[in-house]
């Protein structure tokens, strides 16, 4: 098992763009990469999201993968997609229901590279994906925080550990914890930030939705995240847009499907996510269906600690060595736990919810042949 777990989870964005090339090798299929210019990776590398389509690019249906939207997160998502394009088994059955499969991978690959869950311009991509023709939209919980999440110093000080403390007591943990992950459009270095414009990775997914979900009558989409959640869990977020949507993701993925700030649920809504793109991108006749399946990693706290860190050190560059090794080593145990236990989880549960999505769009495209 460790050894199989090795080989789909990668030291580093450039073992896993170069272990997805394989498996679409093996394959005898195309990757098609979608270069970012004007940015390299950690080691120099060059940076891509790249596609991998297995099936007919006419399908009636697809299923897409998507992983790294918050970069540092693509450790786990770049095993899940790698490990469906070794899996014959999974293969034959997408064939033999005519189900056409879409890897995106690393949607953000700056910070997948660079241990950021950020892009290049400290965008979160996944609070990105707003509409930018309108107002944008305000967090003034945010602003009260900003200041205390990112500290002078790092680690940071006893007296703005109490501050922190005292805030939370005074407005409750969940305010905390809403005014953070909501997403915020006023402090270009701050967590959370979704833009003022749409970033480089969001016109490309855009175009690739266009490009692809116009062909097919039945999509589905699972978009694979981690840091949030019970250890090894993979919760399935509804990240839809209607009732009729979450009925089907249901149908698809099970009742355990939970509606962001449902009782139970882990997460809460967020602006801007990048499925909006697939249903604002999906032809008028795709019937397109999404899930966020988000793997637990750290305690909450933790995972906090580590982002704040890599958000004071993306603004203090003159730190030592030691430190901003220290930083990143932290911050990537915080999106990806080391170890077989967790791993197993995660592919283990994602390779369930593959399936389950590829007999589903089947089911689908079997009842429209019924019906015409």
């Amino acid at each position: 098992m460790s050894g199989m777990l090795n080989e789909l989870f990668s030291v580093d964005y450039a073992q896993a763009c170069e272990r997805l090339r394989t498996a679409a090798w093996l394959l005898e299929v195309n990757v098609e990469s979608i270069v970012l210019p004007a940015h390299v990776g950690a080691e120099g590398e060059p940076l891509a999201t790249d596609l991998v389509l297995v099936g007919s690019p006419d399908a009636s249906a697809l299923l897409v993968i998507t992983s790294g939207t918050h970069g540092v997160e693509g450790f786990a998502g770049s095993a899940c997609q790698i490990g469906l394009l070794n899996d014959n088994t999974l293969l034959e059955i997408a064939h033999e229901n005519q189900v056409a499969l879409l890897v995106v991978h690393a949607v953000n690959p700056y910070g997948f590279s660079h241990l950021r869950r950020v892009n290049e311009d400290n965008v979160d991509i996944n609070r990105n994906c707003v509409d930018f023709t309108q107002p944008l939209p305000a967090n003034a919980d945010y602003r009260d925080v900003h200041a205390l999440l990112l500290p002078r110093e790092w680690p940071p000080t006893a007296q703005n550990k109490r501050d922190i403390a005292e805030y939370c007591a005074r407005h409750g943990e969940e305010r905390l914890r809403k005014a953070l992950v909501t997403g915020q459009y006023e402090e270009p270095d701050g967590l959370f930030y979704g833009g003022t414009a749409p970033t480089w990775s969001h016109r490309t997914l855009r175009a690739v939705f266009r490009k692809h979900l116009n062909a097919c009558r039945h999509a589905a989409m699972i978009d694979v995240h981690t840091g949030l959640g019970t250890h090894g869990h993979g919760e399935k977020i509804f990240v839809g847009q209607t009732a009729e949507e979450l009925a089907r993701a249901r149908k698809l993925w099970g009742s355990d499907v939970m509606a962001p700030a449902s009782a139970g649920s882990a997460a809460v809504p967020v602006l801007g996510p990048i499925v909006a793109l697939a249903h604002e991108e999906a032809g008028s006749e795709t019937e397109v269906t999404t899930m966020a399946l988000e793997f637990g990693t750290l305690a909450s706290d933790d995972v906090r600690h580590s982002l704040r860190g890599d958000h004071w050190l993306h603004l203090h560059p003159e730190a030592s060595t030691a430190q901003a090794h220290h930083i990143k080593r932290r911050i990537r145990d915080a999106f990806c736990c080391d170890n077989d236990g967790w791993k197993g989880r995660v592919y283990g549960q994602f390779r369930t919810a593959a399936l389950q999505a590829i007999m589903g769009l089947g089911d689908a495209v079997q009842t429209a042949d019924g019906k015409s």
